[in-house]
Order: C-alpha cells, then structure tokens, then sequence
C-alpha cells in the first residue's frame, strides 16, 4: 500500500528468511532487530521516517523501552508510529487465553499506554479498536507536543470504559482467574466422562495457542490426534505430548466420536466445512468461552 503511493519502503525483520523473502520481493528489508541503535544506523542511511508500523509485533518486544527509543529517533518531526496489538481487556473478556503463551511478553490496554509513551518523549494520539485475533487495538503515536490531526474519541471512550471495568484492580484478574479455573476443572470433568463412555476424541487445530491449551486443560493423554488446516504442520507432533497432527481429511477416515474445537474462535467456518461431520454423529465440543456441545 505504501509503494502504491510512491513512498520508499524498508522493512526490518530478525527471521532470516522472512528478510531474504521480502527483498527478493522488492521490499527492501534489514534481517535484524529492531532498537536504538538499529534506527540511528536507519536514519543516517535512508532519511527519517514519515510512518513507522508494527503490526502484531508489540507483544513480542523483549526491551520496550530500547524498541520505543529506536522509534523516536527514526520518525521525521511530524511522523507516526502505528502498532496493532492483542488488546488485554478483550483478552479477559472473551477467555482468549490461548493468546497467553511464551511470544507474547507483554499485553496491553489503553491506559498504561498513555503513561508509558510520555517517557519517550511521545503521545498516544488515538486508538481504534479492532475484532482481530478476538480483539486488537491500533495505535497511532506522535511526538510529544505536536498537534494531533487524529480523532481521539475512541482513546477517552477505550480508558474510561477500562477504568469502568475495573482493570485498574486486581480483583479484576482475581475474578478471570478464577473463571478460567472453574471452566477448566468443568473441562477436565466433561473428557473424563467421555473417555470413560468409550468414546474416541481429538482436537482441531495445532497452532502455538493450542499448545497454551493441551498443557493448561490437561489434555496431552485425552486426544487421540490434532487436525488442523495449515499442510506445513501435517506429520508433525505436539510440542511435549507428542500428539500427531494431521490433515482434517482424517475426521472422516478415522471417524471420532467427539472433536474438540481448539481453535473455537474459527469455529463457525470450521463446523460450516465439516457439516458432514456432524451429519454422520459427530460432535464438535468448545472449550472457550464457555463449554458448548455442538
């Protein structure tokens, strides 16, 4: 989109790979971290910044303050910073806590932004809030002083609904926690029954959340394989469990009596495209928001 308008494009990406990919692309693109000193050498190479963006990449910053430090010193007097992040609030909300797992560093909700920014030298301009990955915020930031040129309606509207909610108590988390809790003890005790009726279970999906939720539901021993719709993970196994991976063909081929839906937030399309599934005796069974038997 930013070549489209004929801006000059550099991306920066520690993964090998991804840096060689993009570049023999065309998208110019540095295989390193991004920080203070990474965004000097930027800057004396190839001018400021007009527009910095990491998206769905916040979360997974170890030093925060170097990574923000990096973004003062490469935007131009009048640049933005955009990040797009997993917004904590609708984390707890919405029991997303496949979102929780060793990437995410960080989780983040509008107020403590507001406060982390200043000591940069930066101002979160406005927030728009987004259903991405069960709830997401985009955050446009500027340096300190200047006039912003954004509507900051949903920023005042997203803190006083945080602070209305409670999320500036820990009573808040003390009552997640405890929810998240009782679902899994509810869990445990649904699979047990099931498996002691005979019946044979899997699980769909095998992304990086479902590892979250075989260790915390305690499932590694219920399951008799994963399906899941990516082919790279195809013949793979669980991290830990072991539990093979295969292509969602084997719904039909190894016929389980019960599937659990590990990735129940795509579970409208995924129970859509195995109608026949359940036209045939199976079930498909939620864990998350709350245990549902379909």
């Amino acid at each position: 989109a930013f070549k489209s308008r004929g801006m000059r494009v550099l991306g920066v990406d520690p993964a090998r790979e991804v840096a060689r990919k993009a570049t023999a692309a065309g998208l110019q693109t540095a295989n390193a971290f991004f920080n203070a000193a990474l965004a000097d050498d930027l800057r004396r190479d190839h001018g400021p910044a007009a527009i910095v963006t990491a998206n769905n990449v916040f979360a997974n910053v170890d030093d925060l303050h170097d990574f923000m430090e990096g973004v003062r010193r490469l935007l131009a007097p009048d640049g933005v910073f955009v990040f797009e992040t997993g917004y904590f609030p609708d984390l707890v909300r919405h029991s997303i806590i496949d979102n929780i797992y060793q990437e995410h560093l960080s989780y983040y909700s509008v107020k403590p932004l507001q406060r982390f920014f200043p000591r940069h030298g930066m101002q979160l301009a406005a927030v728009e809030h987004e259903p991405t990955k069960g709830g997401s915020i985009r955050g446009f930031v500027q340096l300190a002083g200047n006039s912003s040129r954004l509507s900051q309606g949903g920023l005042a509207a997203l803190a006083e609904r945080e602070t209305l909610d409670g999320f500036d108590r820990p009573e808040r988390l003390r009552h997640f926690s405890d929810r998240i809790d009782a679902l899994r003890g509810n869990l445990v005790t649904l699979v047990g029954d099931l498996r002691s009726q005979g019946r044979a279970l899997a699980g769909y999906g095998a992304s990086v959340g479902v590892t979250t939720l075989l260790y915390y539901f305690d499932l590694g021993n219920q399951l008799s394989f994963l399906v899941d719709d990516n082919p790279v993970r195809h013949g793979r196994f669980t991290p830990g469990h072991h539990i093979p991976v295969l292509a969602s063909d084997a719904l039909y081929d190894r016929r389980p009596d019960d599937v659990l839906l590990l990735a129940w937030r795509y579970a409208e399309p995924i129970m859509r495209r195995h109608a026949a599934y359940r036209q045939a005796g199976g079930r498909f069974i939620l864990p998350l928001p709350e245990i549902t038997v379909v």
